[in-house]
């Protein structure tokens, strides 16, 4: 039976549990946010487990988390996270967090060959621990949060530190400890995005090549007026309305509401509320200036793509031989990244990102050799 985890929701017991934290050598990390509840998310919940405690921070209750920074930041305090990119995403985008000394325990998992790598999965196969999804697409802004969803977040964190251990062991026993640590300098090295709506976004989300002009120019408008909606009731743009319903109604076009109504995907509250802006946004994209379609990528010169191919294909031969998922060997954007420097020596692989000290001293020289015409 685990203990009850340590709510921390008040400046006093923060920097208590700072103070605590900055001592051990390496803790368990997760986040939980609302990005499925609300227009843009937050992050509701940072859960942190050491072998002493289990701590729920309340970035909520909180008006200032900034104590916490010095824990994240220091690279002798190594952070163990299961799946972390989007963690460290929240991290820094919400709190200006900078976080090092990343263990990503899934990460371990793809680099060790393991295919159930969730972290129930992990859970069970390793440690025999059941740990279900019940919760996993809960509103975590939820307040005060019941007590299913406290355990559910304090399980998230509580056996990470042994199956460390497990998977630690694992790798050294297999000679895999670089391997696996260059991988989660991969993972914790990521730009964040701009959250901002682009009107022109939906050519990138959609891919509406079947639609002709005029469709198109509705669809742009119905996206624009789906945004400011969703933003007025607080909801994520694509729970209030599906991609689907959208393009069906770019097609139809609907006139009126009787029309509008017989089109599925779009909630009664929302006909009611809003049908009269759905009419008039196909009106004004029937009457505005067509859309043009964005101007086609620039082609990639053949000798790029007949290495980029030989590069894939020897990527593809060394993560059978290896019993590993073809992007734990190199990723696709450094396979480009190679194609188009066409390097001739080891040195000249140098600065490409994704290609670290263990990759190139790893398969360096196959890579040049690839690019060369060695197959």
């Amino acid at each position: 039976m685990l203990a009850a985890a340590k709510t921390i929701d008040d400046s006093r017991a923060l920097a208590a549990a700072v103070q605590r934290l900055s001592a051990q050598p390496r803790i368990a990390c997760d986040t939980e946010s609302n990005s499925l509840h609300a227009y843009r998310g937050t992050t509701c919940l940072i859960q942190i487990s050491t072998p002493e405690e289990d701590l729920l921070i309340d970035p909520l209750a909180l008006a200032d988390l900034s104590p916490l920074a010095s824990v994240f930041s220091d690279p002798a305090i190594e952070k163990i996270f299961h799946a972390a990119e989007y963690d460290l995403i929240c991290l820094k985008r919400d709190f200006d967090f900078d976080v090092d000394g990343v263990f990503d325990t899934m990460a371990a998992a793809r680099v060790l060959g393991y295919r159930r790598i969730g972290l129930g999965n992990m859970l069970e196969d390793l440690l025999g621990i059941r740990h279900g999804k019940k919760h996993q697409k809960a509103d975590w802004a939820r307040r005060p949060l019941p007590a299913s969803y406290r355990r559910y977040a304090q399980m998230d964190t509580h056996y990470l530190l042994r199956l460390y251990d497990a998977l630690r062991a694992e790798l050294d026993a297999a000679d895999r400890l670089d391997e696996a640590y260059e991988y989660f300098d991969d993972v914790a090295r990521f730009e964040l995005k701009s959250e901002d709506f682009d009107p022109d976004g939906f050519w990138g989300l959609f891919r509406p090549n079947a639609l002709d002009r005029r469709q198109i120019a509705v669809l742009r408008e119905l996206c624009i007026l789906r945004d400011e909606l969703a933003q007025s009731v607080d909801q994520p743009p694509q729970r209030l309305i599906g991609k689907s319903t959208l393009l069906q109604i770019a097609k139809l076009q609907p006139r009126s509401l009787k029309q509008l109504r017989a089109i599925r995907g779009l909630p009664a509250w929302l006909l009611r509320q809003s049908g009269d802006e759905f009419i008039q946004a196909v009106k004004h994209g029937l009457a505005s200036r067509v859309t043009r379609r964005p101007p086609p990528q620039e082609p990639i010169p053949q000798p790029i793509v007949d290495r980029y191919s030989a590069l894939h294909s020897w990527r593809k031969r060394t993560a059978v031989a290896r019993g590993v998922e073809s992007d734990v060997i190199i990723s696709r954007d450094a396979l480009w990244a190679i194609a188009r420097r066409n390097p001739r020596s080891l040195a000249e692989l140098g600065g490409i990102r994704g290609l670290g000290p263990w990759r190139r001293r790893t398969y360096g020289e196959a890579l040049v050799s690839v690019v060369n015409g060695g197959g």
